[in-house]
């Protein structure tokens, strides 16, 4: 397993080969101040912008820093919604099955205002700023998705 997990118990990092586990991630950030919870599951599915048949995703990144692009994510979120309690990002790389979460966001806090805004953004700024590469994989071959980060603009920052 490749993973970090922050120092706070408030976050929870983490980029690994292994499973996600959505309940396991959801009832880490389950706690007794919070209201809310809002977790977002981004699913393997079966066919992309330019392709129909996916039967598998395959991610890969350089670990260390993918996973302080997503602590800068997270760090950002609380800055701009101070009232989150929990906020837990995983993400796979390797591949990817048909139906499996490739990437969990949960995130708590005591209202839904608050915990909706902060999913949305963790997933959005993930997507668009973490530098993680995407292959896509059918029956017949495979090949990179055009959503890719290149490592250097993510290492000058």
């Amino acid at each position: 397993m490749t993973g970090v997990e922050t120092t706070s118990t408030r976050d929870w990092i983490e980029v690994t080969a292994s499973a996600l586990s959505v309940d396991a991630l959801s009832a880490w950030a389950t706690r007794p101040s919070c209201g809310a919870l809002v977790t977002f599951c981004g699913m393997v599915r079966d066919s992309s912008d330019d392709r129909d048949g996916i039967v598998a995703l395959e991610y890969e990144t350089e670990v260390r820093f993918a996973t302080s692009g997503i602590a800068r994510i997270v760090a950002e979120a609380r800055s701009r919604w101070p009232a989150l309690e929990a906020i837990g990002v995983h993400h796979r790389i390797g591949r990817v099955e048909l139906g499996e979460p490739a990437v969990v966001v949960a995130v708590s806090s005591a209202h839904r205002g608050d915990a909706f805004a902060g999913a949305q953004y963790c997933i959005d700024q993930l997507k668009s700023s973490v530098p993680m590469w995407k292959r896509d994989v059918w029956a017949g071959g495979s090949a990179w998705s055009r959503d890719v980060h290149p490592l250097r603009d993510v290492a000058k920052s």
